[in-house]
């Protein structure tokens, strides 16, 4: 995983960007209407049920865009909210509070919508030891708030991106020329490159899953579609070998039965790609 140094680097980057692409040479609607001295307050109203994130985001956007705005929190991250809720109190400059308004919102609302849909995945968990995990399938450019979403929501986070742990997939072990060639050419060159990658590898069935118990240097086994039967087949044979890891259109009506099959992670794309924002607004006081 990433270093804590990284993620908030990831973050100040989309910080950057998203000022850039929507305030670029001034916001021009305020600038025109409202007196540079002039000071205000709004809050951030909750139109909608769920679980509130991005508070703390918010909060670095507002410092970004005027360290002079003052927050008052009512409600944290990961609490559950409803409609009529107001979440923070934002004081300061009428223009720094426009200029933020838009990339608080769609992050919060986004941030939300994740964070709902994660704590709803965790509590049909509940009572199992199994985890569930995010993945890649993010929004281009918007991946560390996502990610923190899901934590917030009570899940954990798989990899973040390529670099910082290896996942052979069908693909790498198709072009490798097989799963044993795949997981000793990956253990070289990770000893070539001096690097400390954690191991994950997919198996599409159970002959792959008994050819990857053949190597060493496992960390985990991504069990790709297979079936309830299949799946406590493949954990009893993995036993405590390595970690095991269930994927592939797994949703609400079936997380449950495959978390009872023993897996230690069940990962779902839909935690960030299948989403519907929650409706919250910025209104001033």
């Amino acid at each position: 995983m990433i270093s804590e140094a990284q993620f908030q680097n990831e973050l100040e980057i989309i910080i950057i960007n998203a000022l850039r692409e929507d305030v670029g040479d001034g916001d021009h609607s305020s600038l025109a209407c409202i007196p540079s001295d002039a000071m205000g307050k709004a809050k951030l109203l909750v139109k909608d049920d769920g679980v509130i994130a991005g508070v703390e985001f918010a909060k670095q956007v507002f410092a970004y865009v005027d360290a002079s705005m003052h927050v008052e929190t009512f409600i944290n991250d990961g609490e559950k909210v409803k409609y009529g809720d107001v979440v923070f109190h934002v004081t300061g400059s009428s223009q720094s509070i426009l200029k933020a308004e838009r990339l608080v919102l769609n992050a919060m609302q986004r941030m939300s919508a994740i964070a709902t849909k994660t704590r709803f995945f965790v509590d049909l968990l509940e009572g199992t030891s199994t985890k569930i995990l995010d993945t890649r399938k993010t929004t281009p450019g918007l991946r560390a708030p996502e990610k923190w979403a899901v934590k917030i929501g009570g899940g954990e986070n798989h990899r973040f991106a390529l670099y910082d742990m290896i996942m052979l997939k069908d693909n790498h072990i198709d072009f490798a020329g097989g799963i044993t060639k795949a997981i000793n050419k990956t253990k070289n060159y990770l000893k070539e490159t001096n690097r400390d990658l954690k191991i994950i590898v997919e198996a599409r069935d159970m002959n792959e899953v008994k050819e990857i118990l053949m190597s060493d240097g496992v960390y985990r086994i991504l069990l790709d579609n297979f079936t309830f039967e299949m799946t406590r087949e493949a954990v009893a044979l993995i036993g405590s070998k390595c970690l095991t890891e269930s994927s592939g259109n797994i949703n609400e009506k079936t997380i449950r039965q495959y978390a009872e099959c023993g897996v230690n992670y069940i990962s779902s794309g839909a935690l960030t790609h299948s989403v519907y924002n929650m409706d919250l607004s910025l209104k001033a006081l």
